[in-house]
C-alpha cells in the first residue's frame, strides 16, 4: 500500500469524461516484433488551466495514440486538475515539492512505473498474471523438484522460477513498464503536431544508442511585438535543425521522447556516481540546476546515447508576453547552460558545448566594442564615419535575417529586411553579458 503522506496522489477521470484516446495495451506475452509502442505521456503543468484542454487535444489527434496521459500537476490553485480529468487524462499531485518542473517529474517518475499506485490500474492480463503467482513458494518447489528430477529441464524450471520472482516484485511495486516501452514529457504549455508521437517512436526504436528524441517547435499567437520576435527566432532554429537533419545540442524541454531503459539507466547512474546525483534519490532530472533539460541532454550524451529533433517532430508552444518575463526566461537558460558546462567539467562531449559558450561571450564582446566605437565617435566628432568593413558586415546580416525567415513568408522576408531585429538581437546580447556576469560573481540564483 501507498504511503499517502509521502507520495502524490493519483486521480481518475473525471465520471463521463471523453477520455484522450489511447492505445490499447499489447498483450506481453508477444515478440517485440509484433509488439505496439506503449506510450506514457507526462504532462508537468503549474497553473495552466487556460491551456492545459488545448494540449490535451494536441495528444488526443495524434496519429499513433499514446497509451496513458498522465497530467502532473504541481503546487495548482487554479482549475488545471478539473479540466485534465474532464478531457480525460489522469492527473498525478505532486506532494511537498518545492523543485519545480525537475521535483515533479521525478515524483512522477517514482509513481507512474508501478503496477498500482492509487487503486488497481493493471488491465486484465496483468491481474490474471498476479493472481497466477500469488503462491509462489509453492510453484516454485515444484520447479523446484523437477530440476533435480531432469537437469535438462532445470533450466527451463530456473528460467521459469525467475519469471515468478519478477511478478512477485511487479506486483509489490517493480516498474511495470518494459524496457521498450517509451516516455514523452511534455510541457503544458505546448501543443502537438499530429505527427510527433510517430516520428518520434519510430526513431527511437529505430536506434538502440538513440537516447531522446526532441522536436523543433513554433511560437504561439500572442505577445505582440515581442512576440513577432520571438516566432522569427524559432522559426530560425527549425531552419538551423532541418538542415542538419535533426542534429540538435540540447533536447528541447517542449516535448521529448525517451525508453523507459534509458530512464533507467540515467537513474542508476545518479545513484553510482557516474553522473551528477541531482536529488539525491535517483531522480531522473537535477533538481539542483537551472536547466534541468539541457542537464538531462548533457548526461544522455555522457551515457553514450545520441539525441535527435527530426523534421517530422513538429510543435507549438507559449512565448513570452512582455520583455521583463523574456528577460527573465533566457538569463535562466543562459546561466544554466553555463553552469552545466562547470557542472560536467571539460569532457569529449562538453567541449563543443565550452566553445560555443566561448563564441558567444567573443560576440557579446565584439558588440560592445562595436557599440562603445559608434559612441566615442558620435561623441568626440559628432558625425558617424561609415567604414566599408562595418557595411560589409552590415549587408550581410541583412541578408542572413531575410534567408532565415523565409518558411514564414514572403511579408516576413521583406520586413526582416529592415533591420529591426537588431534592437532584439542587441537585447539577447545583454542578457548573455547579465548571465556571465552572474555565474562570474555566482550571484543568487532565481527564479
Amino acid at each position: 500500500m501507498i504511503d499517502s503522506t509521502r507520495t502524490a496522489v493519483l486521480d481518475r477521470p473525471a465520471a463521463g469524461a471523453a477520455p484522450v484516446p489511447t492505445a490499447p495495451r499489447a498483450d506481453d506475452r508477444r515478440g517485440p516484433a509484433d509488439r505496439r509502442p506503449l506510450i506514457t505521456v507526462l504532462v508537468p503543468a503549474h497553473d495552466e488551466g487556460d491551456r492545459i484542454t488545448a494540449t490535451l487535444t494536441g495528444l488526443a489527434g495524434q496519429t499513433l495514440p499514446p497509451s496513458r496521459v498522465v497530467v502532473v500537476a504541481d503546487n495548482c490553485t487554479d482549475d488545471t486538475v478539473a479540466r485534465a480529468l474532464a478531457a480525460g487524462a489522469e492527473v498525478l499531485e505532486t506532494v511537498g515539492n518545492r523543485d519545480k518542473k525537475a521535483g515533479a517529474l521525478n515524483q512522477a517518475w517514482r509513481l507512474r512505473f508501478r503496477r498500482q499506485t492509487v487503486g488497481d490500474r493493471r488491465d486484465a492480463d496483468r491481474r490474471r498474471a498476479d493472481r497466477r503467482s500469488a503462491a509462489p513458494a509453492a510453484v516454485g518447489s515444484a520447479y523446484a523438484g523437477s530440476e533435480r528430477r531432469n537437469p535438462a529441464g532445470g533450466r527451463r524450471g530456473a528460467a521459469l522460477r525467475r519469471t515468478l520472482a519478477e511478478r512477485r516484485a511487479a506486483s509489490s511495486g517493480r516498474p511495470d513498464a518494459v524496457d521498450s516501452d517509451l516516455v514523452l514529457v511534455q510541457d503544458a504549455d505546448s501543443q502537438l503536431d499530429p505527427g510527433f508521437l510517430a516520428g518520434a517512436a519510430r526513431h527511437v526504436l529505430a536506434d538502440d544508442r538513440m537516447g531522446a528524441v526532441g522536436g523543433t517547435f513554433r511560437g504561439d499567437e500572442g505577445g505582440g511585438f515581442v512576440g513577432h520576435l520571438q516566432r522569427n527566432e524559432y522559426a530560425r532554429y527549425a531552419r538551423d535543425v532541418r538542415r542538419l537533419k535533426g542534429k540538435c545540442l540540447v533536447v528541447t524541454g517542449t516535448a521529448a521522447m525517451f525508453r523507459a531503459a534509458t530512464l533507467r539507466e540515467i537513474s542508476a547512474a545518479r545513484l553510482e556516481g557516474r553522473l551528477p546525483a541531482g536529488d539525491g534519490q535517483g531522480g531522473i532530472y537535477d533538481t539542483t540546476v537551472l536547466t534541468e533539460d539541457n542537464e538531462l541532454t548533457f548526461a544522455i550524451l555522457h551515457l553514450g546515447y545520441r539525441v535527435l529533433s527530426p523534421m517530422e517532430c513538429t510543435l507549438v508552444t507559449e512565448v513570452m508576453p512582455t520583455w521583463r518575463d523574456l528577460w527573465n526566461q533566457r538569463l535562466r537558460w543562459k546561466r544554466g547552460a553555463i553552469e552545466n558546462c562547470f557542472q560536467y567539467g571539460l569532457t569529449g562531449i562538453t567541449w563543443r558545448y565550452w566553445g560555443r559558450q566561448l563564441l558567444t561571450l567573443l560576440g557579446v564582446l565584439v558588440t560592445f566594442l562595436y557599440l562603445g566605437s559608434i559612441g566615442i565617435s558620435l561623441a568626440t566628432e559628432g558625425a558617424l564615419h561609415v567604414q566599408p568593413f562595418w557595411l560589409a558586415v552590415t549587408g550581410l546580416f541583412v541578408v542572413e535575417r531575410v534567408v532565415t525567415v523565409r518558411y514564414r513568408g514572403w511579408k516576413r522576408m521583406l520586413a526582416a529586411g529592415l533591420m529591426y531585429e537588431l534592437l532584439y538581437d542587441l537585447f539577447l546580447q545583454a542578457v548573455h553579458a547579465k548571465a556571465y556576469l552572474d555565474a562570474a560573481l555566482n550571484r543568487e540564483r532565481r527564479w
